[in-house]
């Protein structure tokens, strides 16, 4: 997923955020984002040093950041000095004597807050991928400052008056139509944050904005400290057993990075279910690291963020109460392709009972495979609980395909997928080719560098991938940009994909599962999205469009991970570079569908969690989390003892400091999307030049210049439908031919 942001201004604030595929653990969003409302703040501002590479834009290729010069010390200075500036650019627009004009308004604001905007696309980035207690207080500090800084713009009536004029002059003006959207989304927006609002309900509003920013960043920050210090310590080899070699290496040199010679460390990623459970046959081991994921954020002590989101639900309710919404759903949909609450689960009302009925199909099946193996062992048999999923999954799989991830994952090396697959399908559908820059400044050793080159052979932009999880990087993946590309400011994209693969052993392969793939195919489509943007301004740029599309060029991308040209263009054994064999292709092909019920189930009781904390009114009371999550769950029919949602409420980092709140539907709304599109290329001829050509112009360059309904239909010819989405997911039979 990208990382959100949600200023309608060219400084983009950027909420830290986490997108993996929603399949196997990210969500997702970049550029100046016009989706929702800011905040903002007046702070008193450090005298700022001549050396701080901040203060000057970089020489280096695409002005990339001079990670090198960059340190610790340096981000705040900049970021207080940033907002000082650009607090004096708006004044001076919003002070200006002459009369208010589509250019010295609108596009005068466009022209704010450069430095803001170069510190805080490297600051988010850097916090979210390799953080430390420095930065994080840093973080803390001045995620409060900022609100107050959005707030100060967004709430400043003078400006608003000039934007109201020209807002009501807009029809007459004959602008073009990317300059006429840029008026309606920032208007919008700046009603959004509150511009209407009278002096008393400014102040009031601000106190909120200041107090929510100031719980997120703690939110964030807690949640890395629990998901760190929850990992599972192991101290017999044996509790290890049907681990691969690489993982148990992986395990002792997770062990020896926290100084524990001699012992074991299973990390957590981000998602309820760990991807260990699959292979670990010791029950009481699988059931510890089920427990440590679960609990991770909910121990009582200072990680604990029961507390935090408790107060956030609550706030958020007051905040869209005091903007004239019944709940802070509403508020965040008004400017989504969805627009109500009501749409969102009239939707996911199609999607949960096909799921759930198929979950406990695939329940039934496990549940005999438990009996089965505990008769062979004459042990008595046990009911299948969430810890036991996944390694019995793989056991029925194994059995019904006569498949293991054991046979695929030695064709799925990362730098083969990466360079075979996912530059290789980007080279067929767009033209692009890639070139490893090792003389760019790197945050991490992991960190690799590519310039990317169009179909013409010039220059487009630069791309980071930084694929191998550590304890200072927030779980999941994402995508995002340290620079946003607009005409305006003559700036192009560099963009960076950011995941939580296990690190091999020093000289072993990095070997990935399938959906690992799927999830380098899903944030490079992300990046797509932000490196073909052609667009003038930056609040219209890249993937700054509402959260229930930016998901779409993304998980549309997904399908070129199994798509038959590609597959066979990089699934070939490491060891002697020999393609799969059609044998083992045929079995994962025949698989594809295999536990769907289960990924699709996890995924609608997290989203529709995600609705219910944020449909509250703010005359309901502060909610008890485990008790509101529990009735929630239940109350929609997700409530599988033996499916977990995908996310618990404390550890669901999308919602409470990510920008997904009541958003987290928008993987869901844009498989559909995505599932229609890839209709639409089959029924043209797939993987052709012709229409990646065709997608690129009409939907990955436009960023959010075109009301997005539109832009989906005037592609494809028709409103998406949701036909394509259930049968490919599993909930519904493929039609007879």
């Amino acid at each position: 997923m990208p990382r959100l942001r949600f200023l309608a201004i060219a400084t983009s604030i950027a909420l830290a955020a986490c997108s993996q595929s929603p399949n196997n653990a990210s969500n997702s969003a970049p550029a100046s984002s016009g989706s929702a409302p800011a905040k903002a703040s007046t702070a008193a501002v450090a005298e700022a040093p001549a050396s701080n590479p901040f203060f000057t834009a970089s020489t280096l290729p695409y002005q990339a950041p001079p990670f090198d010069k960059i340190k610790d010390s340096d981000y705040q200075p900049a970021i207080e000095e940033g907002m000082k500036q650009q607090l004096a650019e708006v004044d001076k627009i919003a002070n200006n004597p002459d009369p208010a004009t589509f250019e010295n308004t609108y596009v005068a604001l466009e022209k704010t807050g450069v430095l803001l905007n170069r510190v805080m696309g490297v600051f988010n980035g850097i916090t979210a991928a390799n953080t430390d207690d420095a930065l994080q207080k840093v973080q803390e500090d001045e995620a409060p400052k900022l609100a107050e800084h959005e707030d100060a713009i967004h709430l400043n009536d003078k400006l608003f008056q000039r934007l109201q004029t020209v807002y009501d002059q807009r029809d007459s003006l004959k602008l073009d139509p990317e300059s006429q959207r840029l008026i309606e989304v920032v208007y919008r927006n700046f009603v959004m944050a509150g511009a209407k609002l009278s002096d008393a309900d400014k102040a009031k509003l601000k106190d909120y904005n200041k107090e929510e920013a100031g719980l997120e960043a703690q939110f964030n920050n807690k949640l890395l400290a629990a998901s760190k210090d929850g990992a599972l310590v192991i101290d017999d080899k044996s509790k290890l057993a049907g681990l691969s070699d690489e993982d148990v290496a992986a395990a002792v040199q997770a062990a020896k990075d926290r100084h524990l010679d001699g012992k074991w460390v299973l990390t957590l990623q981000n998602t309820t279910q760990q991807p260990l459970l699959q292979d670990l046959t010791d029950r009481a081991t699988r059931k510890a690291l089920f427990e440590a994921s679960w609990t991770r954020a909910e121990k009582g002590d200072a990680n604990d963020t029961r507390d935090i989101i408790e107060r956030l639900a609550q706030l958020r309710a007051q905040e869209a109460k005091l903007l004239g919404f019944p709940n802070y759903a509403a508020w965040t949909l008004e400017d989504q392709m969805a627009e109500k609450p009501e749409t969102v689960m009239s939707f996911m009302d199609k999607l949960a009972p096909a799921a759930v009925a198929r979950a406990k199909i695939e329940a039934a099946d496990i549940q005999k495979q438990i009996d089965k193996d505990q008769a062979a062992l004459h042990q008595p048999t046990f009911k299948l609980e969430p810890w036991d999923w996944e390694h019995y999954a793989e056991e029925v799989r194994k059995a019904k395909y006569d498949l293991d991830d054991s046979q695929i994952k030695p064709y799925f090396e990362l730098n083969n997928v990466l360079q075979n697959g996912v530059f290789y399908a980007a080279n067929q559908l767009y033209g692009l080719t890639f070139k490893e820059r090792k003389d760019i400044p790197v945050y991490n050793p992991d960190v690799r560098v590519f310039e990317v080159f169009d179909k013409d052979g010039k220059s487009l932009a630069l791309f980071y991938f930084d694929y191998f999880k550590r304890d200072n990087k927030n779980g999941g993946a994402w995508m995002d940009n340290f620079v946003g590309q607009s005409k305006l400011l003559g700036t192009k994209p560099v963009i960076y994909n950011v995941a939580n693969f296990t690190k091999p052993a020093d000289g072993q392969p990095a070997l990935l599962s399938l959906d690992d793939v799927v999830t380098m195919f899903h944030e490079f489509g992300h990046g797509l999205h932000g490196l073909f943007s052609d667009v003038e301004y930056p609040t219209l740029s890249g993937t700054a469009t509402a959260r229930d599309f930016v998901e779409f060029p993304s998980q549309f991308n997904e399908h070129w991970a199994t798509d038959p040209k590609v597959f066979a263009n990089y699934a070939k054994n490491y060891k002697d570079g020999k393609p799969m064999p059609q044998e083992l292709v045929d079995k994962l092909k025949k698989a594809g569908l295999f536990n769907k019920g289960y990924d699709m189930t996890e995924l609608v009781a997290a989203a529709m969690l995600d609705m219910n904390w944020h449909m509250l009114s703010a005359d309901e009371p502060k909610q008890n989390a485990d008790e509101f999550e529990a009735a929630a769950l239940k109350k929609d029919g997700v409530d599988l003892s033996y499916v977990p949602p995908r996310y618990r409420s404390s550890y669901f980092l999308h919602i409470w400091s990510n920008g997904y709140s009541a958003g987290y539907y928008a993987y869901l709304w844009t498989q559909m999307l995505a599932d229609d599109a890839f209709e639409g290329f089959k029924q043209h001829g797939g993987l052709t030049r012709e229409n990646g050509d065709r997608f690129r112009a009409m939907i990955l360059s436009r960023g959010n210049t075109v009301e997005l309904s539109k832009l989906y239909k005037d592609w494809r010819g028709q409103d998406p439908s949701i036909e394509p989405m259930l049968i490919d997911r599993g909930l519904k039979q493929t039609p007879a031919k």
